[in-house]
């Protein structure tokens, strides 16, 4: 779990906040404060990862807040937000010393993306207003620095690569080194430049020319190994990204890639134009019903026409009565969760449970954050849930074969963090149950089942089902083959 701290002055903004930055995405908000004066209380009533600082209030401001809490040492990184576009508000914080800003009409996923670039040791600026930014923050910096031409190619690449917002793994996978050497080359730059963290590399990299302030999403490892060139790729366990090659490509506004998403995900169908209208819009369709849809697909395959050099023709096609995705030759990280599903499956047919797990927790592994992270309409809600529960199946599953293999530990670690984040899911809790037990921790088990027997009777009133109350006798009567260890 991330903990963030949020400051502002307004409780309507917190209260959005505490919505975006939810429990299950991996958020936990460790407080709140309603001015900047308040923040050291805080801090020392709760740690924090990421301090989310507004940048006007009327009493202390977001701007000396932060300089407080950088003056009295090692403290949580500032992430500074504000609904202002104003040059000098935005350099003044990060002469401050905060690692980044958001506006606060950017989407919830970059607030998301955001934070946990920030509370990864990253830094996060707003790339639709940084190049003036970085100008007014050059005219007051005061002093010459030194010019990137002192630093090595080596170390330009990695400057280059983080003022693109990259973080050390992503860095290391994009240049093919360890990522030892990624944290190696950054310390002796910032040394060479005189730079005070990641922050300040970052404006350096903008100011002097090495990264542009182009709309092109921060540097991301890209899903497949030794791409084509021209291979056209998706990821979509996670926010909703696609690369040609190892270059990402920007998919534009959330609304335009909720549409690209209700495609993708039906490949070679057709989705008529009032399906793709409900599918994105809800019950709040546009003043200009279907009629929107030709501009963002045009704008969609304006994004996408350089991924197939071989062809002039779009992957989005018109239909007769619609659109639909034509996924020859595209490559999705979906598919290749359900290839390693598929994999597992046949490994735990034929008892190889060793190949089964590692499937499974491959499979896991793709999943970066929450799928479709903040895409609007009814499909991206549907599909979110639909993957979720898919994840969810893959964890179950991967227990099941570690405890069948006798990682007790494991096990009870792995799901111990499952049913944290899902504390409702019965058969989470039944092996964790089983887990527990066969460590010898009998009392435990008993106190996993009595915290979930609770909850379902608090939040919704019932009482938890068979399984879970099979399980419980079983643990209760030290019945071994009922628990499946005999």
């Amino acid at each position: 779990m991330i903990r963030v701290l949020l400051v502002d002055d307004q409780e309507l903004v917190r209260s959005g906040l505490r919505r975006i930055l939810r429990q299950r995405d991996g958020f936990t908000i460790a407080g709140e404060c309603g001015d900047g004066a308040e923040v050291p209380a805080a801090l020392a009533a709760a740690e924090a990862d990421v301090v989310v600082m507004d940048l006007r209030m009327k009493h202390v401001d977001g701007i000396e807040a932060t300089r407080r809490l950088r003056e009295t040492g090692p403290r949580p990184p500032v992430l500074a937000l504000t609904t202002f576009d104003d040059d000098e508000l935005l350099a003044g914080v990060l002469r401050a010393g905060a690692v980044g800003y958001v506006l606060k009409d950017s989407p919830a996923e970059d607030l998301i993306r955001a934070v946990r670039a920030v509370a990864a040791g990253d830094a996060w600026l707003d790339v639709a207003v940084t190049a003036r930014v970085l100008t007014t923050f050059r005219h007051s910096a005061g002093q010459p620095e030194p010019r990137p031409g002192a630093l090595t190619p080596e170390q330009l690449e990695v400057l280059r690569a983080v003022g693109r917002g990259g973080t050390d793994a992503e860095i290391a996978t994009s240049l093919g080194i360890p990522e030892a050497a990624v944290k190696t080359r950054f310390a002796r730059l910032l040394k060479e430049l005189g730079l005070r963290d990641r922050a300040a590399a970052v404006v350096y990299a903008f100011d002097h020319g090495i990264v542009t302030a182009a709309r092109t999403p921060a540097v991301v490892p890209a899903p497949a190994p030794r791409p084509s060139v021209a291979q056209l790729r998706f990821s979509v366990l996670g926010p909703l990204r696609a690369w040609r090659g190892t270059a990402a490509l920007d998919l534009g506004p959330v609304r335009q890639q909720a549409l690209l998403a209700a495609l993708l995900l039906r490949p070679d169908v057709v989705v008529t134009d009032t399906g793709l209208l409900d599918d994105v819009w809800g019950l709040e369709p546009p003043g200009t019903g279907t009629g929107v849809l030709p501009t963002y697909v045009l704008r969609l395959r304006a994004c996408l026409r350089a991924a197939k050099e071989t062809s002039k023709e779009s992957v989005i096609r018109r239909g007769r009565a619609g659109y639909l995705f034509a996924s020859n030759g595209v490559w999705t990280d979906l598919t290749r969760l359900r290839e390693l599903d598929r994999e597992a499956k046949a490994a735990a047919d034929t008892g190889d449970l060793t190949t089964a797990a590692e499937r499974c927790a491959d499979a896991i592994g793709l999943f970066q954050g929450e799928p479709l992270a903040g895409l609007p309409g009814p499909f991206a809600e549907g599909e979110r849930l639909r993957l979720r529960e898919y994840r969810l199946s893959l964890a179950q599953r991967k227990a099941d074969s570690q405890l069948r293999l006798g990682r007790y530990a494991s096990a009870a670690e792995e799901l111990s963090t499952e049913l944290a984040a899902h504390p409702h899911r019965e058969p989470i809790a039944a092996l964790l149950m089983r887990a527990l037990y066969a460590r010898g921790l009998r009392t435990d088990a008993l106190a996993v089942y009595q915290r979930i027997h609770d909850r379902l009777r608090h939040d919704f009133a019932v009482e938890p089902g068979a399984e879970l109350n099979r399980t419980r006798t079983a643990v209760l009567e030290g019945d071994d083959r009922s628990l499946g260890f005999a």
